[in-house]
């Protein structure tokens, strides 16, 4: 006899693990923290291994948008910390290249907010918050204008506590078996 298990919403770990991490980060880029191994750790741990792992699972459950954006967005938070980091032999990043990472990062996230068009609300601002936020730092670090940087620090913040807010929205609105947390 085959039972029907209900498979859990990979969703709220990827969002979560998105949105502090970008809180956190984006702390940085405000001004407010340095950016200093906790940021980095976060980084590692659950801007990239909690969203891969959430992006594989939205994957096998045949979730194609979460799938893409949780195992892409996983690796930007890995290959962003060996950017701050560096590796043996090679050239720290210089603000031009920098820049260009961010804006090919803006022009992906762009192409995710349109697939976001048909989602509720809350996808769209993540979405159109985090395209927002990558062009403003490549601005930032193509011009060299802090305040750009420090404006850009403040709408990741946003972006963050969007994401933050749709995990949670899920989880609570899953518990509930209905809206607590309008999406």
């Amino acid at each position: 006899m085959e039972q029907n298990q209900k498979q859990a919403n990979p969703g709220p770990l990827g969002l979560l693990g998105f949105g502090l991490t970008t809180i956190l980060l984006n702390l940085a880029n405000a001004g407010i923290v340095d950016l200093t191994v906790v940021i980095l750790a976060m980084g590692i741990a659950l801007g990239g291994l909690a969203q891969i792992i959430a992006g594989v699972l939205s994957f096998k459950q045949g979730k194609t948008f979460g799938g893409t954006a949780f195992t892409a967005y996983g690796f930007f938070w890995l290959s962003f910390v060996i950017i701050k980091v560096g590796l043996p032999n090679t050239n720290p990043a210089d603000l031009t290249s920098l820049g260009f990472y961010l804006l090919l990062w803006g022009v992906f996230t762009t192409f995710m907010f349109i697939g976001t068009l048909k989602h509720n609300t809350i996808s769209k601002l993540v979405f159109g918050s985090l395209a927002l936020l990558f062009y403003l730092l490549a601005i930032g670090d193509f011009t060299g204008i802090t305040l750009i940087t420090r404006i850009a620090g403040v709408v990741g913040i946003l972006t963050g506590l969007f994401a933050t807010y749709d995990a949670v929205g899920q989880i609570v609105n899953e518990e509930y078996g209905r809206t607590v947390l309008p999406l």
